[in-house]
């Protein structure tokens, strides 16, 4: 089939659904979980970057056995059971609250554990599209994944700002809780034969597996490269991530709504972003267009920065709006590319190991930073913070630019 045409398919018009609506839960949850934690339990960024890290430690703790596994069973499966564990665990938070036994330790635990099946459900939906897309069809699949995944990201912020105002941050999670039941069911009815799972597997095996996937991640693939620079990468994404809610919320004094719609404007650029992502890649490359990507980021993190210097509400409310836009152009230009490009590299029976691997790191690289980020906004103050954060992604996209990447161009 022509690749508009395997794009068109019921098969993949149902990954795409399941991937869209999920999407659009999580980034309500994630807006929901942060407010929770500065409104309702009253935390501080130092708690913000312990939210986050409790996130992603799970990819540290099992990133890379999951990976393992996963590229020995069948994926559709893994992806539909994860999607029901995760919409179990996001009642949790709610019930929790509504018996007025929710506790910032507690919430940590119940993050942990969805945390624990997000990695499962990732590590299988990412193994899972190839099987699904011809490999020319990889980069225009992924950039439509992210076109949905941008509008999730443009309507869950702002969806999630109007329901945290109007019932409340615990009430907001059991959106999402329904979008991956959505999921679940969706993904069902998608028929697509598979490998058989392998058998007789051993610890030893297991391990020389997970062995093997680091060594392709790092040496055998030629991925070395901007897997380190997205490792780098996500120092800078893990401190926007913990302070910006803080700095939004209590440095700017806007309020939830606001928030969310700064958010939004993040999933704009995103939109804009995917849509002119495959455009791009065509005529400046693979890896000019994600250097390219990293300069971008760079931009919107200063232009956030202006938003604390002195600014009249309106002015620092539309700063950080053009400074979320601008990052948020830059993840809709740069992650198809990435992902594309990794996969076309990567045998089919490698591709959970790879994908897991190099998440795992950078996951961990998160849950790492996270908290030391909190602990040091509240010590030094936010925007000192941000122009770290600003200066970690210009120094990735300067360095990925002096190596032979910059000229990198997907196989087809």
């Amino acid at each position: 089939m022509a690749g508009g045409e395997v794009l068109g398919s019921r098969a993949f018009l149902r990954y795409w659904r399941a991937a869209a609506v999920s999407g659009l839960g999580s980034y309500v949850t994630l807006f929901a979980l942060q407010a929770l934690v500065v409104l309702v339990l009253h935390g501080s960024a130092t708690d913000v970057g312990w939210l986050n890290a409790a996130r992603w430690l799970p990819y540290l703790l099992f990133g890379l056995i999951v990976g393992a596994l996963v590229d020995g069973r069948r994926r559709l499966p893994l992806m539909v059971g994860a999607d029901l564990v995760q919409a179990v665990l996001l009642l949790v938070a709610p019930a929790l609250w509504w018996l007025d036994a929710l506790s910032l330790p507690a919430l940590l635990v119940i993050v942990m554990a969805y945390g624990t099946a997000s990695v499962i459900n990732g590590a299988a939906t990412m193994a899972f599209l190839p099987r699904l897309i011809p490999p020319a069809d990889l980069q225009p699949a992924h950039a439509r994944i992210d076109g949905a995944d941008a509008v999730a990201s443009t309507a869950g912020p702002a969806l999630g700002g109007l329901l945290v105002s109007a019932v409340g941050a615990p009430l907001a999670v059991v959106l999402d809780s329904l979008t991956y039941v959505y999921s679940a069911f969706t993904l069902r009815r998608i028929a697509l034969d598979e490998p058989p799972p392998r058998t007789g597997v051993t610890v030893r095996g297991l391990l020389a597996e997970i062995g093997e996937g680091v060594r392709w991640a790092y040496r055998g693939s030629g991925l070395a490269t901007i897997a380190v620079a997205t490792h780098v990468w996500f120092v800078g994404n893990a401190i926007v991530g913990v302070v910006l809610a803080p700095y939004i919320l209590r440095t700017l004094d806007l309020t939830a709504f606001q928030f969310g719609l700064a958010g939004a404007a993040g999933g704009v650029g995103a939109v804009v972003g995917a849509a002119v992502t495959t455009w791009v890649g065509r005529r400046l490359g693979t890896g000019r267009t994600i250097i390219l990507c990293y300069g971008i980021t760079t931009l919107g993190v200063l232009v956030m920065v202006l938003a604390g210097q002195g600014l009249a509400a309106v002015a620092a409310f539309a700063a950080v709006v053009v400074g979320q836009g601008l990052y948020g152009l830059a993840l809709g230009m740069s992650n198809s590319h990435e992902m594309s490009y990794r996969q076309l590299v990567t045998p089919d029976e490698l591709q959970a190991r790879t994908n897991t691997t190099l998440r795992s790191i950078n996951r961990a690289v998160a849950m790492l930073v996270a908290p030391i980020a909190g602990v040091l906004a509240d010590a030094w103050g936010i925007r000192p913070m941000l122009l770290l954060a600003a200066a970690v992604f210009a120094l990735v996209g300067t360095a990925l630019a002096a190596t032979p990447f910059r000229v990198v161009r997907a196989p087809v």
